[in-house]
């Protein structure tokens, strides 16, 4: 759509299901970074590529060794691979132009969720949150793990014992835990169910900051936007909360080393609470105040301008969708069906929704067309109105009142070489080993049969009705008859009938 003829009033979000893609049982569904290309996971334990540009499937990922349900997907940060989660307990690493399986790993418990470390264009290790585990941070190369602490304690290094499902002081059961890399990958930001977010090196698996949650609820949810500037969390107590990251983008470990050394005065938990309040501080609350909903996979858009979330609730499929400044913009009701998933496109302002019944909805804008940006004197009418003409509007106007001096300065020079950066992402640096796109495989033509008839008749039922299945059947005839009818091959019959 033509951004000048598009009210701005009318707010970039989505508003009506645009259309939806069916492919067997999905689950969940992910975005490139560019979002030209959709990934879906399946109940079957495959994974299929969408083109999003023309909506038609680019590619099918299927491992024989995995038929069970997909849980996670997970791209590269260039496009070129896509890591996969299944409840069978394995993560795979796939090619995507190849659509090959380059790595299979297993680990001991089913990985809920699993994330590729974002600064690495060659991935090499993720990020995986278990069912009944802490996170780990997994090599895909070795396959070997290192279990992330989900808890601190005063006397202890920080780190919960992975043996036990229970915390280090004994006071609650192990619940599953949400984990993400920052933008960067240099610290992990773990959600456990004592309500705290702990900031840890994961090359060194030690805590170096905790931030406590209000109300000390369980974190189901938590993840980053797309410039590293929030961090949105999703508790149990119904509310979605979003943060403000205080740490610089880039050398965020550093950084946060210098905290560390300027708090040495405190000790143990007192410290890295002290460190985790320059590291994170509280921007915005949302919750539904009437219904008390939980909420279900939330997310920041594109340019972190919106937040939305989906309702956990049982057969209804609602999306709610806030501004920054926390204020209920819209609400998106579609079918009823539950809602498992949710994506923000990273460039439009479109949403993609995945229900229980296996669909992924398109949720786009219902935009309209502002015509009075093409010129200012362009009104736009409601209804037709009666026009009262000038009495000097059609009177003959001089050429050289007509001609007035252009603006437009003809000896500057236009630059076509310069390839300005998208502004819709922080760090565009578009690079050649990229993938936005995957090639087409056409499929190859069927061998056509050439006719042996010989003659000026069977050249022209050739060129005319070359490949049709229709003109095999009609050239085999017309064989047959010029071969009867024509003592001489090549000569072309004329038949001529009277009508009574």
């Amino acid at each position: 759509m033509n951004a000048p003829i598009i009210d701005p009033l009318q707010g970039d979000f989505p508003e009506v299901i645009e259309e939806y893609l069916e492919y067997g049982l999905m689950k969940c569904i992910a975005f490139n970074r560019r979002g030209t290309l959709l990934a879906a996971g399946c109940s079957d334990g495959s994974c299929v590529i969408w083109d999003f540009e023309t909506r038609g499937t680019a590619k099918e990922l299927r491992d024989k060794d995995c038929v069970s349900a997909i849980t996670s997907v997970c791209w590269s940060k260039y496009g070129r691979h896509v890591l996969v989660s299944a409840a069978d307990k394995s993560l795979t690493l796939w090619d995507v132009v190849k659509g090959e399986k380059i790595t299979r790993t297993t680990l001991q418990q089913t990985p809920l969720q699993a994330r590729l470390h974002p600064g690495s264009s060659i991935p090499s290790i993720c990020l995986a949150c278990p069912l009944s585990s802490a996170p780990m941070i997994v090599d895909l190369n070795t396959g070997s793990t290192a279990v992330l602490p989900v808890s601190f304690s005063d006397t202890g290094s920080g780190l919960a014992p992975p043996a036990r499902n229970k915390f280090s002081d004994g006071s609650a059961p192990f619940t599953p835990t949400a984990a993400c890399f920052n933008k960067y990958g240099d610290l992990v930001y773990v959600g456990n169910s004592k309500g705290e977010i702990l900031i840890i090196d994961h090359s060194s698996i030690q805590v170096r900051g905790i931030v406590p949650i209000p109300g000390g609820a369980v974190i189901k949810n938590i993840v980053f936007s797309r410039n590293g500037q929030y961090l949105l969390t999703n508790s149990n107590d119904r509310t979605i909360r979003i943060y403000e990251n205080l740490l610089p983008l880039k050398h965020g470990l550093k950084a946060l080393n210098e905290s560390n050394d300027t708090s040495d005065e405190l000790d143990g938990v007192e410290k890295l609470k002290a460190v985790g309040s320059k590291c994170l501080a509280l921007f915005r609350e949302f919750q539904d105040s009437i219904t008390k909903m939980h909420w279900k996979a939330p997310c920041f858009s594109g340019d972190c301008e919106w937040v939305i979330g989906g309702s956990a609730s049982k057969g209804e499929h609602k999306i709610y969708i806030w501004d920054r400044a926390g204020h209920l913009v819209k609400i998106l009701e579609g079918p009823k069906e539950a809602l498992i998933d949710l994506a923000w496109h990273p460039v439009h302002p479109i949403v993609v929704s995945v229900s229980l019944a296996g669909l992924v909805y398109i949720w786009a804008k219902d935009y309209t067309e502002n015509w009075s940006a093409f010129a200012p004197d362009f009104k736009e009418l409601e209804e037709n109105e009666e026009y009262v003409e000038r009495e000097d509007e059609f009177d003959l106007i001089t050429e050289t009142e007509k001609v007035k001096e252009s603006d437009v300065h003809e000896d500057d020079e236009i630059d076509i070489v310069t390839v300005e950066k998208d502004s819709a992402f922080s760090d565009s640096d578009m690079s050649q080993e990229e993938t936005c796109f995957l090639p087409a495989d056409p499929s190859p033509d069927i061998p056509e049969q050439q006719d042996k008839v010989v003659g000026s008749t069977s050249k022209l039922g050739d060129s005319n009705h070359s490949g049709s299945p229709l003109s095999e059947e009609a050239g085999q005839n017309g064989q047959a008859m010029n071969h009867v009818s024509s003592p001489v091959e090549g000569n072309i019959i004329s038949l001529h009938y009277t009508i009574y």
